[in-house]
């Protein structure tokens, strides 16, 4: 049971282990293994996620988020600004965080104006604003991150390839909350608590390093002495919280990815099909085996990092396992919800295909 409980809890990282097992058995460790490995990006990650970590034990964006919601006054605009809060929260804090943080204040928000019956909804819109929100930067998403650091991709170029989508998922955001009737909501104080000036200063001077690392102003072992060192003195709980599981996902899949790019008939398949149609590839591939396995593997036999980056940014959208954000929220809503998972797969299941054919149209019209 304690190994059936692992699995339900941890499933792409046991997934993960699995497939470098299995491709370890074709590609024996090697020397050439050690080259798998993206080291900046496993550090680039790391780090974000830690002063993140640190940055909600003082309730940084709770707070911040609390005091934007006292400005709603209904339905119509909370789910506005809760969109817009996950959105934008997905860009500085990635995807996964994002939701993490900002998904009990939806809870909250909706719970405490007797609306719980717009949840699914809500959740849907928060997860697809995640993974869309994010991908606009290269520290907005993992597989952004990666693919950035991989191909080294100039810091305005990535930005130009991603603002049409972007700008475009916006849209399509806010016209599915037009769905939303305008409800009046009561006025309600959540704020019991106040932000620690000097923590909070510190922590952003923190977040400050780690996005100049991700843009490679500060080299990543710069960041590396200094981070965990600050937070082991002043919040080592930060450094517990930390993803471990989504670190040991990357590097699990590097391996797999690897292995496979030494498989010479694996190796002529995908660069068979990588050659006719990068974005339908790599944008399907997601639906299968998630966006951040997706870029690590594709990444190994294609130079269109453009037709890539969009591919499985837009492929977080349709299936469960599309992103590992998407499962974050569904464990969320099913823990809260335990009853009503199959009205939740339906909504999310129908909303998320309508994003992915729309964005994927566009995308092949329009942005390639």
């Amino acid at each position: 049971m304690a190994i059936v409980r692992f699995f339900k809890k941890y499933t792409v990282f046991c997934i993960a282990v699995l497939a470098a097992a299995i491709t370890a058995c074709f590609v024996p460790p090697d020397r050439d293994y050690a080259g798998y490995f993206d080291w900046n990006t496993l550090a680039c990650l790391f780090l974000t996620l830690a002063v993140v970590c640190a940055l909600r034990n003082i309730k940084f964006f709770s707070i911040l988020a609390r005091r934007l919601v006292k400005i709603t006054g209904n339905l119509r605009t909370l789910f506005l600004m809760l969109i817009c809060i996950t959105f934008l929260g997905s860009m500085l804090i990635a995807n996964d965080m994002a939701l993490i943080t900002f998904l009990p204040l939806g809870f909250l928000a909706l719970s405490a104006a007797g609306m719980e019956k717009y949840m699914a909804y809500l959740f849907v819109l928060q997860n697809i604003s995640a993974n869309l929100g994010g991908m606009l930067t290269p520290f907005g998403n993992p597989q952004n991150l990666y693919l950035y650091s991989y191909f080294n991709i100039p810091t305005g170029e990535f930005c130009s390839i991603m603002l049409a989508p972007f700008l475009l998922a916006v849209g399509l955001l806010i016209l599915a909350c037009f769905f939303v009737k305008p409800l009046r909501l009561k006025a309600e104080d959540h704020l019991n608590n106040k932000l620690n000036k000097g923590k909070t200063a510190l922590y952003l001077a923190l977040f400050a390093i780690s996005i100049l690392i991700v843009f490679r102003i500060i080299p990543f072992w710069a960041g590396l002495a200094i981070i965990p060192a600050v937070l082991l003195f002043i919040d080592r709980e930060a450094l517990k919280m930390v993803d471990y599981m989504l670190l040991g996902t990357f590097f699990f899949f590097f391996i797999f990815a690897g292995n496979l790019a030494r498989i010479d008939a694996v190796n002529q398949l995908l660069s068979n099909l990588l050659s006719k149609d990068t974005l339908l590839v790599s944008t399907l591939s997601c639906q299968f085996i998630s966006n951040v396995p997706s870029a690590i593997l594709l990444s190994r036999f294609t130079g269109d990092y453009a037709a890539l980056l969009l591919g499985v940014n837009i492929g977080g959208t349709g299936t469960l396992i599309a992103s590992l954000a998407s499962l974050i929220t569904f464990n969320e809503y099913r823990a809260l919800y335990p009853g009503n998972t199959k009205k939740y797969l339906a909504m999310f299941t129908g909303i998320n295909a309508a994003f992915l054919i729309i964005m994927t149209l566009a995308s092949k019209l329009f942005f390639i």
